[in-house]
């Protein structure tokens, strides 16, 4: 994946032979988009309000995190969140709640860290409006957090934000395959706000929990140490970067977003402690060693836009759609 978004930060003459077919995925993304809001298209509403945290680029941006954070605060203003997702990386099939002990094979790596870090119900499901109104079956939420749902116009929503990477913000600007778009730029325009990631909002390291014992451990400990950096996300050069400007020595292991780890892709013969990212380490716990750590972030967001999207859900009145 590392790679292929370099490929689409530039624009090279295999990006521009690409660029008619990133014009029709453009022309199909925005006609798919008219046709839920004409109606031809069926729309689930439901009986609360739905938040949409998604992206218009494919690849990692700090949605998670934000969803986590979202869900807290507005558990500490008296709402009762519920939280869905698509379950990225889970084998299983149909619509499924999880839990803090849910297996991450099973339902996806990041639903199970929304289920352990916000207390909140979580339920995953292909079909985001069919997750949704199982979560309401089965809890009495009054606000419901869709996470990576920008493009599932299946499911109306009432306040949409989308969260852009400080650093990669669009790439070349151009749609697939030539660029990371899902769908035109333009779309940016139509959302309730966009959250850049190093800007509005911030990624605060934990310190360092050891997968087997649960020792935690400051990552300053590890300044000057050899280590060795697993990281299964979209873009891993980022998390092997912070672990540098930490002042560690690292020696990164690159591997696809959402892989499906084993005990051989982090077992090395050297000894040296190996550092991975959450969203790895919860894939990992089964057969996890004494040298195994993870780096815990969560996201913090300026207080003044913290403030504001709280208010943004407050202000929006019964029956206010956007799709």
């Amino acid at each position: 994946m590392g790679m292929v978004m370099e490929f689409w930060r530039r624009r090279t003459p295999l990006n521009l032979f690409l660029s008619p077919l990133s014009g029709a995925f453009c022309l199909a993304a925005a006609l798919r988009r008219r046709a839920y809001r004409r109606g031809w298209l069926r729309v689930h509403s439901l009986p609360v309000p739905v938040i949409v945290v998604g992206n218009i680029t494919v690849g990692g941006s700090g949605k998670t995190p934000l969803v986590a954070w979202m869900a807290r605060r507005l558990r500490e203003e008296g709402y009762r969140p519920g939280i869905v997702s698509r379950g990225y990386g889970g084998q299983g099939r149909g619509v499924r709640e999880v839990t803090p002990a849910s297996d991450p094979f099973d339902v996806g790596d990041e639903p199970v860290l929304l289920a352990r870090h916000t207390g909140c119900p979580v339920v995953v499901g292909r079909r985001r409006a069919e997750a949704a109104h199982r979560l309401l079956e089965l809890h009495p939420c009054d606000v419901i957090i869709a996470d990576d749902g920008l493009q599932h116009y299946a499911l109306s929503r009432e306040i949409e934000i989308a969260v852009m990477d400080g650093d990669y913000r669009l790439g070349n600007g151009l749609c697939l395959p030539a660029g990371p778009l899902r769908e035109p730029k333009r779309r940016l325009e139509e959302v309730d706000r966009v959250i850049v990631l190093g800007e509005d909002m911030t990624l605060v390291p934990a310190p360092l929990e050891n997968l087997a014992s649960g020792q935690r451990r400051p990552l300053a400990t590890f300044r000057g140490q050899k280590v060795h950096a697993v990281a299964g996300i979209a873009h891993p050069g980022r998390f092997f970067r912070f672990l540098e400007r930490a002042g560690l020595k690292v020696h990164g292991h690159p591997f696809p977003d959402h892989h499906r780890f084993t005990p051989e892709d982090i077992d090395f013969d050297d000894g040296l402690p190996v550092l991975m990212t959450e969203k790895d380490g919860v894939k990992c716990e089964k057969f996890a060693r004494e040298r195994h750590w993870v780096l815990p972030v969560e996201a913090q967001v300026d207080e003044v836009l913290a403030n504001a999207l709280v208010g943004l859900l407050k202000g929006k009145r019964n029956g206010q759609k956007v799709a």
